[in-house]
């Protein structure tokens, strides 16, 4: 089918989720989750890949092993996909609206011994951390899952970029609140448009980080 956003259901489901996160509530909601949140993100996977690739949506049942929080399932259905070039891709859509992002949220250390290396550089350096700017300007937030409290060991802690250094990756994106286009077409063309902007930096990214080449047990 073609992608026509998410109907307001899916914004309800995760709203009741959170205030009731039991294998009851799901268990009675599992047809809008299938209906709402999961089909929406199949047909905006057929949308998106030929340009960006396939996307893989997020199983709903959180990791509950080692977290003192043992709530059984996620409260947001997230999707990645990954492009040629090593950009990955993502959608999360949830009870506060829609989340847009793409670059090296969670780089093997090889991707992230890349990154530091080419901000370091005094040919690429500037040239990365004006890119960040230039997707800054254009209303994106640029950052990363964490970041350092000092400078990476061996760099100085007085670097020019040292802002950029301390991250642990480098992604770029935006939130849209929940507005009645997510439940339109028009939410492909929200979703794009956000990739897009941020090329300028994912494209230098994939030049100077690119993917892992670490075997799969070493890069996670």
């Amino acid at each position: 089918m073609a992608f026509r956003g998410w109907p307001a259901e899916a914004i309800t489901f995760y709203a009741g989720l959170q205030a009731d996160n039991t294998k009851a509530f799901w268990e009675a909601n599992r047809a809008v989750y299938d209906e709402a949140v999961k089909a929406p993100f199949a047909a905006l996977s057929e949308a998106v890949e030929e340009e960006f690739g396939a996307l893989h949506l997020f199983r709903p049942h959180r990791d509950v092993r080692f977290s003192k929080d043992k709530s059984p399932y996620k409260t947001a259905a997230g999707a990645v996909a990954e492009g040629e070039g090593g950009t990955r891709y993502y959608v999360q859509i949830g009870s506060e609206g829609l989340y847009v992002g793409c670059g090296y949220y969670h780089p093997a250390p090889d991707q992230l011994e890349r990154w530091r290396a080419a901000l370091a550089d005094d040919g690429t350096g500037p040239v990365l951390a004006a890119a960040v700017e230039e997707v800054r300007g254009r209303g994106l937030e640029v950052g990363a899952r964490s970041a350092l409290a000092t400078a990476p060991r061996g760099y100085p802690r007085d670097h020019p970029r040292i802002e950029l250094l301390r991250l642990k990756g480098c992604h770029a994106g935006r939130t849209f609140p929940p507005r009645r286009w997510l439940s339109t077409k028009t939410a492909l063309d929200h979703i794009t448009d956000t990739w897009r902007q941020a090329e300028p930096l994912t494209r230098l990214l994939d030049v100077h980080v690119g993917p892992s080449h670490l075997p799969p047990d070493e890069a996670r």
